[in-house]
């Protein structure tokens, strides 16, 4: 047959290269309406609910039940439950209703509930519902630092560049989980040294990450992971008793606690019940409520392929994020998983979050080229900086990066890979050659530096742990090796460990390792003037792209 030459041009367009499939509810690919999701119900007897979005008590699954007596308000359930999901909807976009408001309405309704309500909403108003909803009046961002190497030089010094960028929070994971230990400390020295007051994790297996924290030598965890059907609980991380347990492990221990869910891991692990993405997602969201964390890590995350090849799948995503932010959640907002061969897609998906704002619109933008990302690569990476700065400018809107200055850069990196150098020297860890400080810092990627000794790493990595060398120990190394100003960074984000206040919902630290969160800095938007807006000082550090004309040059 022959064929259409415009047609043949446009089956060779990366878009098509992507997977898609239609809906298929028996195998769980519908992303925000299933005919096989409940419909909402709830019932009250002698202080206990009884009844679930149409399920008697004796037939809860252990989901059921931990929502049941755990998330939603039983004083509250009755009247909320009474108000229709549509009046519901419009409250939510509705100027002259406040956060607070919904926030006291929601804490009764079911997630079938909130299903319905999420389906009345379409793109705009879903993205109108979030500018109102977030929990911190500023809108945040969190970067990946991770490298094929698991070179810590490497991350200490993409660490100290990306919060120089203006990055909130920094994550970093290993391809060999071994070298945890060396991760962390180098990306809570990196990261001190690009600007102080930047929160730290090390993504590894929960004991260690939990030793990890209770050393000191990471701030936040994330990695809490929770599932919409019983069946995938059980096979992906236990059941929401155990992980509330955990949650309290952790912030027992002054360490801020995110857990992490996402639409499609139930289609992806087989066992989805027929229902939605969405309502799934939602039973995820009260479970979190219902253990007690201040926040969440969602937007499908790793499993955006499947949620995204379904109709209004990235529809689902904003609307899940949005469900978090009812829920009185912190939401970062995922957009930390490439989904699609498409520029315009990729940046289409994370506009939704970029535009209205979340508290942090990436949990996981990649500080590293994508061939550096052990997370899998990011919708966005350390060739996108640039792109995403314009944004910024062009649409006067705050997404939590900043314009640098190249010198500005080499500086922080150098500084922050001869810092790791002589606590690794002080410390009697692996030696950090000269020529390895010299490559990460004029380094774009693990390409570009020479490799370490992996054995040695891994013996000391596994020295950090027999020693129990803690962040005292690395306050100590910092401040006897000339790095006094880093030293006294560690140190204060060790005392915020000590004092709590990073715990509240939200949280972050400035540079003065002020608190700003969604209790002292809490959303007030209420429609045009109102809110949070970007102007004064930060919408002059917005505009300072490079490669820009300077009228007062001419």
């Amino acid at each position: 047959m022959k064929r259409s030459k415009r047609i043949e041009t446009l089956d060779k367009r990366p878009v098509n290269l992507d997977g898609y499939i239609n809906e298929w509810p028996e195998m769980g690919f519908t992303a925000m309406s299933s005919p096989y999701d409940p419909k909402p119900s709830i019932k009250v007897e002698d202080g206990k609910i009884v009844e679930l979005d149409g399920k008697q008590r004796k037939d809860f699954d252990f989901i059921d039940q931990f929502i049941a007596d755990y998330a939603i308000n039983i004083e509250q359930t009755q009247h909320s439950m009474s108000i229709s999901s549509l009046e519901i909807a419009r409250m939510i976009v509705d100027i002259h209703v406040s956060r607070q408001e919904i926030l006291k309405l929601i804490t009764g309704i079911t997630p079938a509930k909130m299903t319905e309500v999420m389906n009345h909403l379409n793109v705009v108003e879903l993205m109108m519902g979030m500018q109102k909803m977030r929990a911190r009046k500023t809108p945040g961002n969190q970067a990946h630092i991770t490298n094929l190497k698991d070179d810590p030089v490497q991350i200490a010094a993409d660490a100290a560049e990306g919060a120089l960028r203006g990055f909130a929070e920094e994550e970093t994971t290993m391809g060999v989980a071994r070298y945890a230990p060396l991760s962390a400390i180098a990306l809570l020295i990196g990261s001190q040294v690009g600007r102080p007051g930047v929160l730290t994790q090390c993504s590894a297996e929960e004991a260690t990450e939990l030793e990890l924290g209770i050393r000191g030598l990471t701030t936040y965890a994330e990695t809490l992971s929770v599932y919409g059907t019983e069946k995938v609980f059980i096979d992906g991380d236990d059941t929401p008793y155990s992980k509330a347990f955990l949650n309290s492990a952790y912030a027992s221990r002054g360490l801020k606690v995110r857990f992490t869910s996402g639409s499609g891991s139930e289609v992806l692990m087989g066992s989805s019940e027929k229902k939605s993405m969405l309502y799934l997602e939602c039973r995820c969201l009260y479970a979190t409520k219902g253990a007690g964390s201040q926040g969440i890590q969602n937007g499908s995350v790793s499993c955006i392929g499947i949620t995204g090849s379904v109709p209004s799948g990235i529809r689902e995503v904003l609307a899940e994020n949005l469900v978090a932010a009812l829920l009185g959640l912190e939401c970062a907002s995922s957009n930390d998983q490439s989904f699609s061969n498409s520029d315009m897609r990729r940046t289409a998906r994370t506009m939704l979050q970029f535009l209205p704002g979340t508290d942090f619109i990436f949990s996981g933008y990649a500080a590293e080229p994508n061939y550096d990302n052990m997370f899998a690569g990011s919708n966005f990476d350390a060739e996108d900086f640039d792109d995403y700065n314009v944004l910024q400018r062009d649409m006067q809107v705050d997404g939590g990066l900043r314009p640098v200055t190249e010198e500005e850069v080499i500086r922080v990196r150098n500084k922050a890979a001869r810092a790791v150098q002589a606590v690794f020297k002080h410390l009697h860890l692996s030696p950090v050659s000269d020529e390895q400080v010299e490559a990460v810092t004029y380094a774009h990627g693990s390409k570009d530096t020479p490799d370490r000794d992996v054995t040695a790493d891994l013996m000391a990595a596994e020295d950090v742990l027999k020693r129990g060398i803690t962040g005292i120990d690395i306050v100590k190394a910092l401040a006897e090796t000339g790095f006094k100003d880093v030293a006294n960074s560690v140190l204060n984000m060790l005392k915020q460990r000590v004092i709590g206040d990073y715990m509240q919902t939200a949280a972050i630290l400035d540079k003065e390792f002020h608190v700003l969160s969604g209790l002292n800095t809490a959303n007030d938007y209420m429609g045009p003037g109102t809110g949070y807006r970007v102007e004064g000082e930060r919408w002059e550090e917005i505009k300072k792209i490079p490669h820009i004309i300077n009228p007062q040059d001419i």
